[in-house]
């Protein structure tokens, strides 16, 4: 990640580079920090707002790191949408450099319920359709798009209740994933998130955390550990070959890889397919 001094050059130079534009020439511009709230902005937005997501497919977005072009596109959005905690901390630091019109999309929910552990706090609440659902209408206020926006939480409402029964009778409730991502995916249909590493995807585990996984993988009787399309599977395996279980993909939807988008795929059908996986993983009926 870079840091702040390189940063803030980065916003100088990028800042020097604004003048000269016509705002009057532009239609509605909307920066989106991630997949989710991009979807979530041009599924509400419609025709007359322009969303731009920061983060390419194909890219974890903790991982995120600003070009000049990049600090030139927040600064000259009309509003910019993202999560704060630390999500993104390049983001939050230009944000707080310039003049951006920004609104932090976690004020919008509730995040304690099941969403921090000792590794700190979990932003992934758009893996509960209903707060997901939360997260749409506040970004329905900001584009004064309210009636949009109730039909998109109603096809998230819609989509809980699907989850909900197709996760209602199933044989075991431990989830094994490779990072801590889906605390609140497990608190809203009534599993328990049995995680490899914690909040950051990128962290190391040491070994008496992955002694500590694998005796309650055991104790679990789980039969899947899940890994993520944007982080490698080398963790994941390494449990499952010591456990006997295989490994399947359990999708954070933290972005959306390169082939997901050539297929038109988008966040509904990708809950569905991770509603699929973990069907077969926890023997549901």
């Amino acid at each position: 990640m870079k840091t702040r001094i390189v940063l803030t050059l980065t916003l100088v130079l990028a800042l020097a580079g604004c003048g000269g534009s016509d705002p009057s020439s532009k239609g509605r511009t909307v920066v989106a920090s991630f997949y989710p709230l991009a979807f979530a902005a041009e599924q509400i937005g419609g025709a007359g707002i322009d969303v731009r997501n920061l983060t390419p497919p194909g890219v974890e977005p903790h991982d995120l790191e600003l070009s000049g072009s990049d600090v030139r596109t927040i600064t000259d959005a009309d509003l910019v949408l993202y999560f704060g905690e630390g999500f993104q901390p390049s983001l939050e630091d230009a944000i707080a450099s310039t003049s951006a019109q920004a609104v932090d999309l976690l004020d919008a929910v509730e995040t304690r319920a099941g969403g921090e552990d000792e590794h700190g706090v979990d932003p992934h609440v758009w893996l509960d359709p209903i707060r997901y659902a939360a997260i749409a209408e506040r970004i329905g206020e900001e584009l004064d798009r309210r009636p949009e926006a109730g039909r998109f939480a109603a096809k998230l409402r819609a989509l809980d209740r699907e989850v909900s029964r197709g996760l209602s009778r199933c044989e075991r409730k431990e989830i094994v994933t490779s990072h801590a991502a889906f605390g609140y995916l497990a608190g809203r249909y009534g599993l328990r998130q049995v995680a490899i590493t914690g909040i950051e995807p990128e962290a190391e585990p040491t070994p008496r955390d992955l002694e500590d996984v694998v005796r309650q993988v055991r104790a679990a009787g789980a039969t899947t550990i899940f890994f993520e399309t944007l982080v490698s599977p080398r963790l994941a395996e390494t449990v499952a070959r010591e456990v006997g279980a295989k490994t399947a993909v359990l999708d954070p939807l933290e972005g959306l890889t390169e082939e997901e988008v050539a297929a038109d795929e988008d966040y509904f059908s990708v809950m569905r397919e991770n509603l699929a996986a973990l069907r077969e993983a926890l023997g549901c009926l």
